[in-house]
Parts: C-alpha cells; sequence; structure tokens
C-alpha cells in the first residue's frame, strides 16, 4: 500500500467510528458544561465549552505533515497516532481559576471515568505561567511560537483506542489563539510584520490575564473584609 493508499484507508477507518468519537466528545463537552462545581450560575468557573471533530480533508492534511516513510499512518494505527480527531476546547476567564479545573479533570481520572494515556501538558512562552503550572505538578514545553494552553488527551478506558483531546485556556488566549490560528497556520506565516505583531499582541495578553487575575484578587480581598472586616485603632481610617 503506497502514501497515497494508506492515507485513504485510514481515513476511511476515521469515518466508520466517526459516531463513535462523537459520542465520546459530546459526553466529555458536556461533562465541562454541566459540571455543579464548574457551571455554578452567579458566577461560573467555566464559561464556555467548544467541542469539534475532524473534517476529512483536514484529516488528510495532517497525516500527510506526520507521514515517515519508516512509521507509516494506516487504518491499524491511525487512533494512536493522531490523538486529537476529537477536541474539547474548555474557555476560562482568569488563570486563578484554571487549579479548580485542573483538580476536578484529576478527580475524575481517578475515579476512572476517564485515562490519561499521557500527562497532562502546559504551552506557554511567559516564566510566570510556567511556575504557575509547575506548582500544580503539570509539565510544562515553552513554545517560542508564543502558543499558550493546557492540553489533557483522555480515553474512556486504559483499553479503548478513542481520544478526546482537552484544551483548557482563558478567553484572553483563546483570542491570541484564533488570530494566530487563521494566519501562522499550520504553515508559519511568511511576513515578518505578521509575525512580530502576533508576539506583541502574546504579550498585550500575558498583560491583560494578569491584570484580571489581579482584578478578582482585589475583589476577592474586599468581600473577606466585607464578611468579616478587622477591628482598627480608633480614629483609623478603612484601609480599604
Amino acid at each position: 500500500m503506497d502514501k497515497s493508499q494508506s492515507i485513504e484507508a485510514a481515513v476511511g477507518a476515521f469515518e466508520e467510528r466517526k459516531h463513535e468519537l462523537l459520542i465520546f466528545m459530546n459526553g466529555v463537552g458536556q461533562w465541562f458544561a454541566s459540571h455543579p462545581k464548574l457551571s455554578k450560575p452567579d458566577f461560573p468557573i467555566v464559561h464556555s465549552v467548544k467541542t469539534r471533530i475532524k473534517d476529512r480533508e483536514h484529516l488528510k492534511e495532517k497525516i500527510s505533515r506526520k507521514w515517515k516513510d519508516e512509521d507509516p499512518i494506516g487504518p491499524n494505527n491511525l487512533f494512536e497516532k493522531v490523538t486529537d480527531l476529537a477536541g474539547t476546547r474548555v474557555l476560562h476567564l482568569y488563570q486563578d481559576q484554571f487549579s479548580l479545573i485542573h483538580n476536578e479533570i484529576m478527580a475524575k481520572v481517578n475515579a476512572k471515568d476517564w485515562y490519561l494515556p499521557e500527562s497532562p501538558m502546559a504551552y506557554t512562552w511567559d516564566p510566570e505561567s510556567k511556575q504557575y503550572f509547575e506548582g500544580l505538578g503539570i509539565n510544562v514545553q515553552i513554545k517560542e511560537s508564543f502558543y499558550t494552553s493546557v492540553h489533557y488527551l483522555v480515553r474512556p478506558r486504559p483499553d479503548s483506542d478513542l481520544c478526546c483531546e482537552i484544551q483548557v485556556r482563558t478567553l484572553f488566549e483563546e483570542i491570541w489563539g484564533e488570530v494566530d490560528h487563521s494566519i501562522n497556520y499550520p504553515e508559519p506565516s511568511s511576513n515578518l510584520s505578521c509575525r512580530e505583531q502576533l508576539r506583541v499582541l502574546a504579550k498585550l495578553v500575558g498583560a491583560g490575564s494578569r491584570l484580571v487575575d489581579s482584578i478578582f484578587r482585589s475583589s476577592e480581598e474586599r468581600e473577606k473584609y466585607v464578611a468579616k472586616p478587622p477591628e482598627y485603632e480608633k480614629g483609623k481610617e478603612d484601609p480599604l
């Protein structure tokens, strides 16, 4: 079987089991969207959830990019070699919320409802974010492209080859990702100005994310003070 035949056969295998992937992917997405701890009506941790499954042409392109003559991709190993056939993207407002999402994912894994074939990976360019993710025990890979997101691969059980990729990121990071994906993926843009502007946008996104974290930390501190104000010496003004 030559390369083109192998790719067509792999895509055929995907089409045959696409409905199984859809069922699993939709279940993953619904779990996030309806989780009682993550979707509180007054102020949800998860802002929104997106799901997507690869279409035929994009899959063919991906297999071609990943193709190695010594290790070809075909119908028998497609689900092992290509792990983002189905994807769920979980968006939240600011970085401090991520630890709550991560803890619930790991609780789901520890309960054996999902299986992780590999450890979660945080992609970032920011040293402070790297430190934050490492503090949660997550492996970190620095991306020179300025891509930022945390990826999990989940399977319904250890003996299943079905896989859903979960991407968790802030709304700021989603904006950058959508812009970058439009002009810089799958092949990097040859336009130097665009690449430089994407780097500037990434830094603005990083600054914006930190500012939002700071705003909510200040708000939480204020709420604690209102709920239980400290005692001050007579005549001193409220420092807040």
